[in-house]
């Protein structure tokens, strides 16, 4: 094929990581949140409204642009992203000093923002490269986990030196440039495209299969919901205790908050690390075995490490295994989809799984909260939660992929 030669999948890898990397400011997020309060007067309940907001529109942006893209091609829907997201990002600068206004900006917009670009590198890489759908997933996310790594130091430094604003607009700067250019070079490969060297495995010749589902296909089976359920558990395990791994760390580990803060960065690392490594691993273990794995890492943490952190080293090892485990759902989950559902309509379908991670990121962060409350220690959600990854383990036995039973 002419345009099988004439593209390098690689620039692929390469333009998804750029553009993660950028999306990856949605975690960056914690950085204005002591400036709003101190500046502007924010509670510290109400500095959180617009990440919550970012990552409930973050899931509801994935779905409509998964659909979008499957029908209209990676390239438009991940510049529309960028350009959402720089605005959200520019109107944030002008609207911080009102929570509705950054709400609305920051949350809405920049949430969609993402959404909207997040899903295309995925669905392409995956298309480019079946032969090693979880290492590319997992190169490919890589970005968004350790994107804290650079907009968390840039941030603080602009706020320090030039303000709020400032900060906000330099952010819609760097995301119009960086989203909007890496999009630009998306584009699908060709119809029966297929690896040098490599074939698809056989199809099963005992029960019926179907290469490609469509939306309305998959939520009507039940093995979409086993696999939402999974991601369920694995997400909320993980975002319930990143959000509150400086409270633990002072709690249980008895450390001042700015040596606890001074651990995060670490963590942020593991939590991109762990997508490059499960998402590798899968490609050889499997994705099932690497999904019951990631829940053992959890539950080494959570029953362990955490609740015994009566140091700095265990604390930040809990934390990191923690961070560690969940970047690896967000390289496998698209790759099931993919083995599962096939690639036709990869960008909706996963879309559609992605709204397990988008309830997480409300109820995960809740859950731990409203214990908390109500029993005065954080490490009775670590047993709570330990529940439900083992509960994450058996369904991960049920879960298999799904037979086609016919229209």
């Amino acid at each position: 094929m002419a345009d099988e030669k004439l593209t390098n999948r690689w620039i692929m890898v390469a333009a998804a990581l750029v553009m993660q990397l950028c999306l990856g400011v949605l975690y960056a997020y914690s950085v204005f949140r002591g400036p709003l309060m101190k500046e502007v007067g924010y509670t510290v309940k109400m500095a959180g409204y617009p990440l919550m907001a970012s990552f409930f529109f973050f899931a509801v942006g994935m779905i409509v642009a998964g659909r979008w893209q499957d029908k209209a091609g990676p390239k438009k829907v991940a510049i529309f992203g960028g350009v959402l997201l720089a605005v959200g990002c520019f109107l944030a600068g002008a609207l911080y000093k009102t929570v509705g206004g950054l709400v609305f900006s920051y949350g809405v917009l920049g949430g969609l923002g993402v959404g909207f670009a997040y899903v295309t590198p995925i669905a392409t890489c995956i298309k480019w490269f079946p032969d090693m759908r979880g290492t590319i997933t997992g190169l490919a996310v890589f970005g968004f986990g350790a994107g804290t790594l650079i907009f968390g130091p840039l941030i603080s430094k602009v706020v320090l030196s030039s303000g709020i604003q400032t900060a906000f607009f330099t952010v819609g700067v760097i995301m119009l440039v960086g989203v909007c250019g890496a999009g630009l070079l998306f584009k699908v490969p060709p119809a029966g495209y297929k690896p040098a060297g490599w074939n698809p495995p056989a199809p099963s010749t005992t029960s019926p299969t179907k290469a490609d589902w469509t939306p309305n296909e998959i939520i009507g089976n039940g093995q979409f919901w086993v696999l939402w359920l999974i991601y369920l558990f694995g997400a909320a395990a993980g975002l319930m205790i990143i959000g509150v791994g400086v409270p633990i760390g002072v709690e249980v580990a008895k450390l001042e908050p700015k040596v606890a803060a001074a651990g995060l960065g670490t963590m942020a690392l593991l939590n991109g690390l762990g997508r490059l490594v499960h998402g590798s691993i899968s490609d050889k273990l499997g994705r099932k075995n690497t999904v019951i794995l990631c829940f053992a890492e959890y539950l080494v943490a959570f029953l362990l490490l955490l609740p015994n952190a009566d140091t700095f080293t265990k604390w930040l090892v809990g934390l990191c295994i923690v961070g560690f485990s969940y970047g690896g759902y967000l390289a496998i989950m698209p790759s099931m989809t993919a083995d599962y559902f096939g690639t036709k309509s990869l960008g909706a379908n996963y879309g559609y799984l992605f709204t397990a991670w988008g309830i997480a990121g409300v109820a995960g962060p809740f859950m731990i909260d409203a214990i908390k409350t109500a029993t005065g220690a954080y490490t009775n959600a670590m047993y709570a939660i330990s529940v439900a990854c083992v509960a994450g383990i058996v369904l991960v036995f049920i879960s298999r992929k799904p037979v086609f039973k016919g229209a």
